[in-house]
């Protein structure tokens, strides 16, 4: 069953229509798939592109991208973003926003502890570090999913987590509901769940049988190693073992090779000397395992509260992506430092990649690697070093032999050893004893089952004889609804119902109506104090729950920078908000003709007593798209002007417009200084043939009409504003 009805980009998405006639619900398509790469390249706007995607039909651009017609260029990678709020229900809305930016690999992050759970949840029950997997939960994120792909223009894959003792059930639950990616290693849950080691591999190949089957996309967890051991960049030679033990199981199970891809995390980050570890690593990388797909992703181990940061450091990761050919490129926030998921820092992430990528658009055209040099070197040595860590497992008896003397995650750089590794107990662990021995005649009336199964005679598909699984006949599939009328989404959203349909409006963060702000500034206090001190202020400002999610240190005596979250315990009504009309821009072009036919000519100054230049000049000068931009001629007079030289020199220049900047505002010196050019202009009997315009920092479009100017405009004003609010009344007033 699909919706009828598709999204409209100017209204918000309606939930509860998504959660409608959910028990029919089925996935319009199962699989993964890949971004469109045209060989011949991409062309938009002014420029020719050699390592793009298709372009969205929907799609919001770079903050840069209004200077370039408006392009918005989508790198040949997938690009994910990762979220966990805890609500699937608000975890649907950052999706469309990433999908908007660009992200097409949607990675919804399992609650904690999901793993230890041995069956499948039902209901959709709120999570804590990330959203309980339910059906319900996959099935409206997957609807909605389907309802954004077709907003954007381009498949969106969804993906979540193969894992912990119920991994087989759950790869079913996947392969019914249409997911399109999924994290799939016994390793993982080994060496960081403890689940018994014969038990994880037995689930495994069943769960890698099922997402086979469903064309389901597999990245393993060899990355856990360099963002658990103490020193990750020297555990390179164990993560490729890792990840050579998970693609040769895969592929022995039966799952094909383009399924499978490889999560590569660079081991350090800066102050280390990054790309002395993590270029070498992902060529090695490379070089063993070219047959499968590579996933690359920030590493987390490294990631503070400090968005800046991570926002660096995931620059010099995507220009290793492209040097590397990564396939999928991973967007990680520090929003785990930070304590709460932000809605906004997904699409920051999303951002990162698409301005790196497009910057260095081509950039294997231009440079090169140096093979021959110190690269060559340490891509040989981690290589050797991999293949004498393996011949070392085999020789002690096997992975499970390994895994039991603590071969894996020892933080020594390999042959060395500092007996810090983890050290499993192969007759121990979660689901220990749990494995049964199938009986000669076991058959199990099911598809994509891995292992003995004694199909009947003259049965050729398994499920025939009960007239199809649920995975052939998805009308088979037992929907369970919410369990808890407490812990579900109705009772969510009707918590959430006045912010989202009603007329209340409240900052967010991490879901609909939670009220989460964050505010920054810097203190003149060490670092010890300042924090006291954030918290104090945020209690002043009437912040509730504040807390301190980032400190940094501008000097110890002079003081730090200090950003806190908090919730405000208020709301404001829709309806109270004044909102102005929204100016329309004409056509640059249309601008340019109509001051060229008018032949525009302006003058200009900062009055009465105001020294402040800067601003001015910049709604005038070329340089920084002011009104000579669009061939306005001006003339300007410096500051501290008085009125009445400022019309004097229009008049003598036989200017269109008279142009007065006012920054300082005491004794509301600004409104008077703009009264008193309307009135001069009056008395002149020039007022009906100039056009007045005032800006300022403390000046507002209300201003105009108050003061008798025809035009005000305050902070963020561009020149292209003044320009298109002068062509707009010489319209009017029929002169051009």
């Amino acid at each position: 069953m699909t919706h009828k009805k598709p999204l409209d980009p100017n209204q918000k998405l309606d939930i509860e229509a998504i959660l409608e006639g959910l028990e029919h619900y089925h996935p319009q398509r199962k699989g993964w798939t890949w971004r469109e790469v045209p060989p011949e390249g991409v062309d938009m706007g002014p420029f020719h592109y050699r390592n793009m995607s298709k372009p969205l039909k929907n799609s919001i651009g770079l903050p840069a991208s209004k200077y370039f017609d408006h392009i918005d260029p989508q790198p040949s990678c997938v690009v994910t973003t990762e979220i966990a709020s805890g609500r699937f229900e608000d975890d649907i809305r950052r999706m469309r926003m990433a999908a908007w930016h660009g992200a097409d690999h949607i990675m919804v992050i399992r609650t904690t502890g999901q793993s230890h759970i041995d069956g499948l949840l039902e209901g959709t029950p709120e999570g804590v570090g990330g959203v309980p997997i339910t059906r319900k939960q996959i099935r409206a994120s997957r609807k909605a999913c389907d309802m954004i792909e077709e907003e954007v223009g381009r498949p969106i894959n969804f993906h979540s987590y193969v894992s912990g003792v119920a991994g087989p059930e759950v790869a079913v639950l996947f392969a019914e509901e249409g997911i399109n990616g999924a994290h799939q290693d016994p390793q993982y849950n080994v060496l960081y769940r403890n689940v018994n080691m014969y038990r994880s591999f037995v689930d495994a190949a069943e769960a890698k049988k099922v997402m086979a089957g469903a064309g389901i996309f597999q990245i393993d967890g060899a990355h856990n190693a360099n963002a658990t051991a103490k020193a990750g960049w020297l555990v390179m030679p164990e993560l490729m073992v890792q990840h050579g033990i998970n693609c040769a199981f895969s592929t022995a199970v039966g799952m094909d090779k383009d399924l499978i891809g490889l999560s590569t995390v660079p081991p350090d980050a800066p102050p280390a000397p990054k790309l002395w570890y993590d270029l070498p690593y992902a060529v090695a990388l490379r070089d063993f395992f070219s047959e499968y797909k590579m996933r690359a992703q920030q590493n987390t181990r490294y990631i503070e509260a400090d968005i800046e940061e991570a926002v660096r450091t995931h620059t010099v990761d995507t220009l290793i992506s492209m040097l590397t050919s990564a396939d999928i490129q991973s967007t990680i926030t520090p929003d785990e430092g930070r304590n709460v998921p932000w809605h906004y820092n997904n699409v920051r992430g999303v951002q990162t990649v698409k301005q790196t990528w497009a910057a260095l658009d081509g950039i294997k055209e231009l440079l090169s690697l140096n093979h021959d040099g110190p690269l060559g070197e340490m891509v040989r040595d981690l290589k050797e070093r991999a293949v004498a860590f393996l011949e070392e497992v085999i020789e002690t008896g096997g992975y499970f032999a390994a895994v039991e003397q603590g071969f894996f995650v020892d933080s020594g750089k390999y042959p060395d050893r500092n007996g810090d590794g983890i050290a499993r107990d192969g007759k121990g662990g979660v689901g220990a004893g749990t494995i049964v021995e199938r009986e000669s005649d076991y058959y199990a009336p099911v598809c994509s089952h891995y292992g003995h199964n004694h199909l009947p005679a003259g049965v050729e598909r398994a499920c025939d004889p009960i007239g199809g699984c649920t995975l052939c006949q998805p009308e088979k599939i037992v929907y369970i609804d919410e369990l808890d009328p407490e812990d579900s989404c109705n009772a969510r959203l009707a918590e959430t119902l006045p912010y989202r349909k009603g007329g209340k409006v409240k900052p967010e963060a991490e879901w609909a109506g939670d009220g989460t702000i964050l505010t920054q500034f810097f203190v003149p206090l060490p670092e010890d104090v300042a924090a006291v001190y954030g918290l104090e202020m945020a209690k002043k400002l009437g912040l509730l729950d504040p807390e301190v999610v980032n400190l940094q240190v501008m000097h110890p005596a002079e003081g730090c920078f200090v950003e806190v979250k908090g919730k405000i315990g208020f709301d404001i009504e829709l309806s109270s908000l004044k909102v102005p009309e929204k100016e329309v821009i004409l056509p640059e072009e249309e601008l340019r003709e109509a001051v060229k036919k008018a032949g525009v000519r302006v003058v200009a100054a900062t009055v009465g007593e105001d020294e402040h230049s800067v601003g001015l000049r910049e709604i005038l000068d070329i340089k920084h798209g002011g009104i000579e931009k669009y061939g306005v001629k001006y003339h300007y007079l410096g500051t501290s002007v008085p009125i009445g030289k400022l019309v004097d020199a229009a008049i003598e220049t036989g200017a269109h417009a008279i142009l007065i900047s006012t920054i300082i505002s005491h004794n509301d010196v600004h409104r008077a200084q703009m009264r008193k050019l309307a009135e001069l202009c009056q008395e002149k009997g020039i007022r009906e043939k100039i056009i007045l315009i005032a800006g300022g920092t403390q000046v507002n479009r209300e201003m105009a009409q108050e003061t008798g100017l025809d035009a005000t405009f305050g902070r963020g004003t561009k020149g292209i504003h003044v320009v298109n609010a002068i062509v707009k009344i010489l319209k009017a007033r029929g002169v051009v």
